[in-house]
């Protein structure tokens, strides 16, 4: 969840906390007579997030959690902050639109400010998804956005060395869908198991590691990507497979515009597949395809399900198709896409 849709149940601000002082005095904010206010954000399960207003100044803050706030116990190093920071500016030098403008870090507390984005001229895209407003234009600058950072550090030795966070990447994501999804339905184990370790195997481009329509802003210039916590220099498929996943799963949540979603979804990698200079796009999609039913069922089974699909009646039918197409030979996207569509029942008016 991102600052600005965190913004509707925000507490009134407050005196700044402690451990943000070092931060926010180094950028030259807190001065001796200088009033800084701090509002918590609420909602999202890995950081304190907090918009600090200061005179001429507002922006936001982010400190990681070493424990997330989910049902189960999950426990994550604080330093994946910096490299949330190091993302930042890594991909604003390469789609300088589509990123928040870093201000500063402090790594000794685990947090870092950006630039305040008003939520009234930034909605998150989840929420005007949910709403219905889906436009497949958005979807195509989404997919270009994606692929212009892919491309631009696709096979570079010194983003490999910069992002070598193969262990915050497999406790923030390899372990808590795969793993756990493993331990659930052990007659798909081998095979969760196998496309974890090809995903680990995989080492080509920076990878975000939460590309969802949670984490992405619709912006009056186009998409702005946030929340890169994840980031980890390694398969290009998982970036893709996270956001075709979750617009499938929308699909669940508002089954009146489940067709809408779906030309969004195609327009997203439609427009994403030009810039894929570094591979062949059949091997990139093969390997998204593979990793959608997975991604799929470790959002209802796994240590991190998602919240809007709360009820068994829901659950059942992504369930139901993620283990179909897990155990059936590999499809395209557009295919998988499809036998989606033919799978759910319509939606009634």
């Amino acid at each position: 969840m991102t600052p600005a849709e965190r913004s509707a149940g925000s507490s009134k601000g407050s005196p700044v906390p402690s451990w943000m002082l070092p931060l926010l005095g180094s950028l030259e904010i807190v001065g001796a007579h200088t009033e800084v206010r701090a509002e918590a954000l609420s909602g999202g399960v890995s950081s304190d997030i907090f918009r600090v207003d200061a005179p001429g100044a507002t922006l936001c803050v982010k400190r990681a959690l070493p424990k997330l706030k989910v049902a189960q116990d999950w426990r994550v190093p604080t330093d994946r902050n910096h490299y949330e920071a190091e993302w930042m500016r890594v991909a604003s030098a390469l789609a300088p639109s589509s990123v928040p403008r870093l201000l500063g870090e402090d790594r000794a507390s685990g947090a870092l400010a950006m630039e305040w984005l008003p939520p009234d001229r930034y909605p998150v895209w989840k929420a005007e998804l949910a709403a219905g407003r889906v436009d497949p234009a958005c979807g195509a600058r989404v997919g270009e956005a994606l692929g212009c950072i892919h491309r631009g550090t696709a096979d570079q030795p010194s983003i490999a060395e910069r992002f070598a966070t193969d262990d915050l990447f497999r406790a923030l994501r390899l372990d808590p869908y795969l793993e756990a999804t493993a331990q659930r339905h052990a007659d798909l184990a081998d095979r969760l198991r196998a496309l974890a370790a090809t995903t680990v195997a995989t080492r080509r481009v920076l990878v975000h590691g939460d590309f969802s329509p949670k984490n992405i802003l619709v912006g009056p210039h186009g998409p702005v990507i946030v929340d890169a916590e994840c980031a980890w220099f390694g398969d290009p498929a998982f970036d893709l497979a996270f956001v075709v996943n979750h617009l499938l799963l929308k699909g669940v949540w508002r089954p009146q515009w489940r067709e809408r979603y779906a030309e969004a979804l195609f327009a997203l990698v439609e427009a994403y597949q030009p810039q894929v200079g570094w591979e062949s796009f059949d091997a990139l999609e093969a390997r998204t395809a593979a990793l959608v039913p997975a991604l799929m069922l470790a959002r209802v089974d796994g240590k991190s399900p998602v919240e809007y699909l709360a009820s068994d009646s829901e659950r059942a039918p992504v369930r139901a198709f993620a283990r179909a197409q897990l155990a059936s030979a590999g499809a395209s996207l557009r295919t998988l896409v499809e036998r989606w569509l033919r799978f759910m029942p319509r939606a009634t008016s």
